[in-house]
């Protein structure tokens, strides 16, 4: 029966790539479980294809291929759901402690990572996300993404170009997370303004909010948020403040983290369960948009997470 000492070997080794093929499989899925599990799958298809006595030159390129041609079949069936989702969609958070400098053991997520340039990805076909994520986010060369995709290295061309087309009009500069010489500023910000927000400083709220932010809500209709996401400084103040006041007297703690490689908060009920994540876009020294994800079914994969900085409670 295989599992020799050179397979077990060769499955460590291969173990190495998990990173990178985590951050393909979030980035065509948005969801930290099914990402997950199409890892999982591309192992163990790797693992039998080794035990029936197949020879894998390249376990990297083979497993890269199973995570992305799995991402395009996930993205095929989700993308009907996603057109009866309820409200905004945002993907499940990837949150790690904020006393690190950053999403360390996702480190190949890049600037693939934020929510905002995950849901601009929502816009492409599951393959021209495929295209545009080897070649734009991973650096994959045509000849590569061709093969992973099982497409010509021309046509990938023409899906690459129209891809960026597609995403052309909504990109935004600063769709990346904070590169480390700003991780500092950003999170003291993020500091600040959840302390503000908690402690209902009106003043301190308004002075760290741009003229034109935003406030995007994913409830998933499993819990009521509002129905068209507010922009502007009043607007969001006054939905910021309403929300913090009704949770005063929930025994609410929130704990700063970093979310999807951005300044952000975990926010935990009574019980200690996950109750919403919120992350924050940050330029030019003021917040420009908030996402709060408080969809319970794109947060259970998230637990206590003990060693997150936390703050004092709202009040």
């Amino acid at each position: 029966m295989p599992g020799s000492a050179e397979e077990d070997e060769a499955g460590t080794a291969a173990a190495g790539y998990r990173p990178l093929l985590f951050s393909i499989a979030y980035g065509m899925t948005g969801s930290v479980g099914d990402a997950e599990d199409i890892v999982q799958d591309a192992f163990l298809g790797l693992t039998r294809a080794r035990r029936a006595g197949t020879e894998i030159a390249d376990p990297k390129a083979y497993l890269t291929t199973a995570v992305t041609r799995l991402g395009i079949n996930y993205l095929g069936s989700a993308r009907v759901r996603r057109e009866r989702y309820v409200g905004d969609w945002l993907p499940e958070p990837v949150v790690v402690p904020a006393d690190r400098p950053g999403p360390a053991e996702y480190a190949e997520l890049s600037d693939s990572l934020s929510m905002a340039f995950l849901v601009l990805l929502e816009s492409l076909s599951p393959v021209e996300r495929a295209v545009f994520m080897l070649r734009e986010v991973f650096g994959y060369g045509y000849p590569e993404v061709a093969v992973i995709t099982g497409k010509s290295e021309v046509n990938c061309r023409k899906i690459f170009a129209r891809a960026r087309g597609h995403l052309a009009a909504g990109a935004r500069d600063d769709d990346g997370s904070p590169p480390p010489s700003r991780q500092a500023e950003t999170g003291e910000l993020a500091r600040r303004f959840f302390e503000a927000a908690a402690g209902g400083d009106m003043d301190e709220l308004f002075a760290m909010l741009a003229p034109d932010v935003v406030l995007h809500a994913d409830g998933g209709g499993k819990t009521q948020v509002v129905e068209h996401p507010p922009a502007g400084r009043e607007a969001v103040l006054r939905l910021l403040l309403g929300l913090f006041r009704r949770i005063r007297a929930l025994g609410v703690s929130l704990r700063l983290a970093w979310v999807n490689g951005r300044p952000g908060a975990v926010m935990y009920d009574a019980g200690g369960r996950v109750a919403s994540v919120f992350e924050l876009d940050v330029a030019d020294g003021m917040v420009q948009a908030i996402r709060s994800v408080v969809n319970p079914d794109k947060l259970g994969h998230l637990g206590p997470v003990s060693d997150i900085a936390r703050l004092p409670p709202p009040g």
